[in-house]
């Protein structure tokens, strides 16, 4: 029988997971990026002293934005920075830290203010990634960008090495944004060091209880592998072998704190087929979504992270199946010859659960 596609299946995912039980707190449909103050949508540009992200929500009600692919697009070009709402991605990170050459961040910053209030991002996870706390620059960024009237849904910060910068970080962006009301920002920080990894599980619960008063929305960690190599003295290669310890504890405590996690950045442009593997491979090990530097990347980590048809089809007829045992009052039992335990339902449900994120975000 011919595989019904990922959008054919909706209705179907939306029935059983009615029945099931939530993955993720935080997972829930989401609504337009840009409020009006009835909170119904209206023309970016005609939305003053407004931001792309919703503060009205409580914290544990926010709406969950799929991250598959997070693209970085270098603030000091305002040709690319144009070009965000038609890249398909579904976060679009505009860059001021490593991808703007330390004599370009000022004009960064200014040309990130302009394109905040002239380029409509609906549809798009509007990031913006600052320079880190320890780099001196991260204090400027924020009071030149945030004079734009719509501000980023999504605030990336780098280099997260310690709870001393995160907590240096939330002082900066409650000065700044203090005339702010209603601006409660996404957050995700990057795992970058050796140090970071080890104070990463400090850093997240510091997070948590800054997102319970309202100062952001913890909601990811990134790995930055390339920054991490150099620090411990590792040498980078196509398999990324030598990150296998990092990788899986990145993913590991992020998922403890039921938060996205982005995988490693794949620079060889060119190679098609070793992206796609790494990128399944990251999706396999528990990764919401990889970083891309290049549009051409898009479609594969992309496809990558989203369940296939097979798999979805799969994962709806083992949960009706499950139901159906469960109402005859039968116990284990066999599903396409293999024995059916609850992590494998878990699973199942995991994967209908991100169909539903993903229709819910493009609806």
């Amino acid at each position: 029988m011919k595989m019904r596609t990922i959008s054919t299946l909706t209705g179907c995912v939306k029935q059983l997971m009615s029945q099931t039980p939530r993955v993720c707190a935080s997972q829930t449909p989401r609504v337009p990026p840009i409020l009006t103050p009835s909170a119904t949508r209206a023309p970016p540009c005609l939305v003053p002293h407004r931001c792309y992200s919703d503060r009205a929500k409580a914290y544990h009600e926010r709406p969950y934005i799929p991250r598959r692919t997070l693209m970085y697009v270098p603030g000091h070009d305002v040709k690319k920075l144009r070009k965000v709402p038609n890249l398909g991605v579904d976060c679009a990170v505009l860059e001021c830290e490593d991808g703007v050459a330390l004599n370009k961040k000022a004009e960064a910053r200014e040309n990130i203010r302009q394109m905040l209030d002239e380029v409509d991002f609906s549809g798009v996870d509007c990031a913006l990634r600052v320079n880190s706390v320890s780099s001196g620059l991260v204090e400027q960024d924020l009071k030149v960008i945030f004079k734009a009237d719509r501000l980023p849904q999504t605030i990336l910060l780098p280099k997260v090495d310690t709870v001393e910068d995160l907590t240096q970080f939330t002082d900066l962006l409650r000065a700044v944004t203090a005339d702010r009301k209603g601006y409660c920002p996404y957050l995700l920080t990057y795992v970058e060091s050796a140090q970071g990894v080890l104070n990463m599980q400090d850093v997240l619960q510091k997070a948590r209880q800054y997102s319970t008063q309202g100062v952001f929305h913890m909601d990811g960690v990134v790995f930055g592998s390339d920054d991490f190599c150099a620090d411990i003295g590792a040498v980078r290669t196509t398999d990324a072998r030598e990150l296998t310890y990092a990788r899986q504890k990145v993913v590991m405590v992020a998922k403890a704190f039921r938060l996205q996690a982005i995988d490693l950045v794949f620079i060889d442009i060119k190679d098609t087929e070793s992206l796609r593997h790494q990128s399944l491979e990251g999706a396999r090990l528990g990764y919401t979504g990889k970083q891309v530097v290049h549009p051409g990347q898009v479609s594969t980590v992309r496809d990558a992270f989203t369940p296939s048809g097979e798999r979805v089809q799969w994962a709806m007829e083992l949960v009706a199946a499950f139901e159906q045992h469960q109402d005859s009052g039968k116990g284990a039992f066999t599903f396409h010859g293999n024995m059916i335990d609850m992590p494998l339902l878990l699973q199942a449900k995991n994967t209908l659960k991100i169909v539903k994120n993903i229709e819910s975000s493009d609806s």
